[in-house]
C-alpha cells in the first residue's frame, strides 16, 4: 500500500521567515523516494508560485504541482457551486489569481458571493460594501476561520477575525472552506491520488491539520514546532495519531540524539 503527504507550511517547515532545521532534509526524501506530497496551507495571500519561490528560499525545489492553497480551494468549491459565479473580494493576489483561473469574475457592484481571504487589504469602504451586498442576496464564504496569523512581529488579525465582523453585521454566518473543511482536505487528497487509509497529515494545529486529518480518517502527525504545544493537547476530545518535536524526526535514518519527546496515540 501507498503512502503520501499532505504538509502544512508555517509552523512546520519554516517559522515566520526562519527555516526549521530538517524540513528541507524530509521534502528531499521524499522527492528521492517518490512519496506522494503537497504542501496543504490555509494562507490565501500567495500564489501556488509564490510559495515554491518562498520554499527556494529555505532550501527547498518543489513545484507549483506540490502546492495547494485555501484561495485555490475556495475557488474549487465555488466553481462547484456555480461555474462562471461573480464574486466581491476582500483578499490578495493569491485569492484573485485563483478566482480568475477558474473563471469567476471580480465585481464590486453585483456579486453572487462575497469571499473574505487573508491580507491587509482591509478597509471600511470595502466592509461597508460588503455588508451591502450580503444584505441583497450576495452568499458569504471566507478562506478560513482562522482568527489569527503569526509573523516575525508578532501576531496579527486573520481571515476568521475579519469575516466575524461581516456576520456580526449582517447576521449571516460563513462558509469557511480552508482547513479544516473536509472539502478542502478531500480535494488535497485527490490530487495526490491516494486513498483515505494511505494520507498522513502533518501539521502543527490541533483546531485545523490534526482536526481536519481526524475528520477524514487520515493518519496525522503534529509537530511542535509551531501553536500547539503537548500541555494543551488534552483539551480536545481528538488525538494526532502521533506528536514529534520536530520534522527532522520524520526523516528515516536521521540521527536523533536531539530529540526531546516522542509520544503515540491509539
Amino acid at each position: 500500500m501507498g503512502k503520501g503527504y499532505l504538509i502544512d507550511m508555517d509552523g512546520v517547515i519554516y517559522r515566520g521567515s526562519e527555516p526549521i532545521p530538517g524540513a528541507a532534509e524530509f521534502i528531499g526524501w521524499l522527492q528521492s523516494t517518490r512519496v506522494p506530497y503537497l504542501f496543504l496551507t490555509n494562507n490565501s495571500c500567495y500564489t501556488a508560485l509564490d510559495v515554491v519561490v518562498k520554499l527556494r528560499k529555505f532550501d527547498i525545489e518543489t513545484t507549483t504541482d506540490h502546492v495547494y492553497t485555501s484561495a485555490m480551494a475556495t475557488a474549487e468549491f465555488v466553481h462547484k457551486q456555480k461555474p462562471a459565479a461573480t464574486a466581491f473580494v476582500i483578499g490578495e493576489g493569491g485569492l484573485l489569481k485563483a478566482l480568475n483561473d477558474a473563471g469567476i469574475a471580480v465585481s464590486r457592484e453585483r456579486a453572487d458571493y462575497v469571499i473574505v481571504g487573508e491580507g491587509r487589504v482591509l478597509n471600511f469602504e470595502l466592509v461597508e460594501q460588503a455588508h451591502r451586498l450580503i444584505a441583497s442576496g450576495s452568499r458569504l464564504i471566507s478562506t478560513n476561520a482562522d482568527t489569527w496569523c503569526p509573523t516575525d512581529n508578532g501576531p496579527r488579525p486573520g481571515c476568521g477575525a475579519i469575516v466575524a465582523l461581516l456576520e456580526s453585521a449582517t447576521g449571516r454566518t460563513a462558509y469557511h472552506v480552508g482547513k479544516p473543511n473536509p472539502f478542502m482536505m478531500r480535494a488535497a487528497r485527490k490530487r495526490i491520488g491516494l486513498a483515505t487509509d494511505e494520507v498522513t497529515m502533518i501539521g502543527d494545529t490541533m483546531e485545523t491539520d490534526i482536526r481536519g486529518a481526524t475528520d477524514l480518517g487520515f493518519e496525522s502527525i503534529l509537530v511542535l514546532t509551531g501553536s500547539s504545544q503537548p500541555e494543551t493537547l488534552d483539551q480536545f476530545p481528538y488525538a494526532p495519531t502521533r506528536v514529534v518535536t520536530s520534522i527532522a524526526e520524520l526523516v528515516p535514518g536521521r540521527h536523533r540524539a536531539a530529540r526531546i519527546s516522542e509520544m503515540h496515540f491509539g
